[in-house]
């Protein structure tokens, strides 16, 4: 089968390489669509926590909204796996895990390492006789995924300690087993990539260079962590960033053929175990299509920031919060908005201050979305009134400018002319607890920034300078980015040799 029959553009963005097998059968057939609806096996939403971060809601009728999806690596060996992983039959652990977190203008996205040695919290997880386990701390991540030993693995309880560590919604989770991996590989004819050192270990055979993979080939360098680099799982997960990259980039500058890719499509999704929401070829290819304008350079990945504890690790604080909270706020990782497109959460306007109007919440209009507003720095802290400005032009606000400085508040102060009551309603929705004074004959709205604004966790070393760009690699991201973001990010688009171990 040559090369040239392996073809399909699809694929722009890391989450995409699990729904892009699917994406090409549009005008196949309903009896294919069938055949594949079968194939996707889906994890029991009753496994999903019932208290969960809040979904965010669109800023205007039909704009889009950030979507998080988490791809998960199972390292199974049942149904087969074992021939490509060795070892002996069982659950297995998820000892690949991305949290990708696309955002609200669907160009941009970023792609979240966590290793599978961190310490966390374990949360509440239903089990397979039906009854709930209690909340476990000190956990190793990848622990999770096997909690309860169901036959699949436990996708719905990595999900919930996923959200219970980020405060961020996981919209999909799509769990790829061996078999997936190798099929997507052998897809596209193989991907090139950088093995640092020759291995000839744990019946890993591997040359070092640059070479193309696919099939066990694949996995064997997606799996392996010893005799390969440092060794370490932290420089495992950095080959996969670059693998995965390679994988997009291959997959950008080629298309598939219909007949090579039916077949392919039937295989690779025989390895896929979804959320109910991805649980159709149907819905695998809306969601494909919602993310095929993002280009390479515009994708990141992050290990999230990290420290050995002993043989095993801890995030690093409070960078990792850092991290979290810029993803929450749908914030590029040098702090900029993709405002246009994009969303207030739900927790925002939840808790708007007792000034806002019951349309809090509703579309800004064109009159709301001109009006002059000045973000002033109550406090005195290099970059507050950035963050705060940076957050009104994320809601929609186009004419927001920066006061003077005027040190010494403690509360949040948002002050309006009467005329422009509305426009302040929604203002204040954005910083909960503010206070709302009228002023008559401003002509304006003033948002001054205080104490407690600075206390709830602004990140005011994220405003971005003017170089930086959306999706930047290490190099270009600004100095004001917390180290432990910095330092353990790379672009997409960065040479799939670059920085493969965590010590280089």
């Amino acid at each position: 089968m040559s090369s040239s029959t392996r073809r399909r553009r699809y694929l722009r963005t890391a989450i995409g390489m699990a729904a892009v097998l699917v994406l090409s059968v549009v005008g196949a057939g309903a009896w294919f669509y069938h055949r594949l609806d079968n194939n996707i096996t889906t994890f029991d939403a009753g496994g999903v926590a019932t208290e969960r971060p809040p979904a965010p809601v669109p800023a205007s009728p039909g704009a889009q909204v950030p979507v998080n999806v988490l791809l998960l690596g199972s390292d199974t060996r049942d149904d087969g796996n074992n021939s490509l992983g060795g070892g002996d039959e069982g659950v297995g652990n998820s000892d690949t895990a991305i949290l990708v977190h696309v955002y609200a203008d669907h160009k941009h996205a970023v792609g979240v390492s966590i290793p599978r040695d961190t310490l966390v919290t374990v949360p509440s997880c239903k089990l397979g006789d039906g009854t709930w386990s209690k909340p476990r701390n000190d956990q190793m991540f990848n622990s999770a995924f096997s909690l309860g030993e169901l036959p699949k693995g436990n996708p719905a309880c990595t999900q919930n300690t996923v959200e219970k560590l980020t405060g961020l919604r996981v919209d999909h989770t799509v769990v790829v087993d061996f078999k997936g991996a190798a099929a997507m590989t052998d897809a596209i004819g193989g991907v090139d990539a950088c093995v640092p050192n020759d291995v000839n270990e744990y019946g890993i055979q591997l040359k070092k260079g640059m070479q193309k993979l696919s099939g066990k080939s694949a996995v064997d360098y997606l799996r392996a962590r010893h005799g390969i680099g440092d060794n370490s799982d932290i420089g495992r997960m950095k080959r996969q960033q670059a693998f995965l990259s390679s994988m997009i980039k291959k997959v950008q500058a080629q298309g598939f053929s219909l007949p090579t890719l039916l077949p392919l499509a039937d295989a690779a999704t025989k390895s896929l175990t979804v959320d109910e929401g991805l649980g159709t070829a149907m819905k695998l290819v809306d969601f494909a299509r919602s993310v095929e304008d993002i280009k390479l350079s515009d994708v990141t990945f992050v290990t999230a920031p990290w420290r050995f504890a002993g043989d095993r690790v801890r995030l690093v604080q409070p960078d990792a919060d850092a991290l979290w909270k810029l993803l929450r706020e749908d914030r590029t990782l040098d702090g900029q908005s993709t405002a246009g497109t994009g969303a207030a959460t739900a927790s925002a306007s939840a808790s708007a201050s007792p000034g806002a109007g019951s349309g809090a919440n509703a579309p800004l209009t064109p009159e709301q979305a001109a009006a002059p507003i000045t973000v002033v720095n109550g406090v005195g802290t290099a970059g507050l009134a950035g963050s705060g400005a940076e957050a009104l032009k994320g809601r929609g606000f186009q004419n927001v400018a920066l006061g003077a400085n005027h040190p010494g508040k403690q509360h949040t102060e948002v002050s309006y002319d009467p005329t422009l009551k509305p426009t302040a309603d929604q203002v204040a929705a954005l910083f909960p607890g503010a206070r709302t004074v009228e002023e008559p004959g401003s002509g304006a709205v003033t948002v001054t920034l205080g104490a407690d604004y600075q206390a709830a966790g602004t990140q005011v070393n994220s405003v971005p300078s003017p170089s930086a760009t959306p999706g930047g690699t290490p190099s270009t991201l600004p100095s004001g980015i917390p180290t432990g973001i910095a330092e353990n990010s790379r672009g997409a688009d960065t040479d799939p040799c670059a920085d493969l171990t965590f010590g280089s």
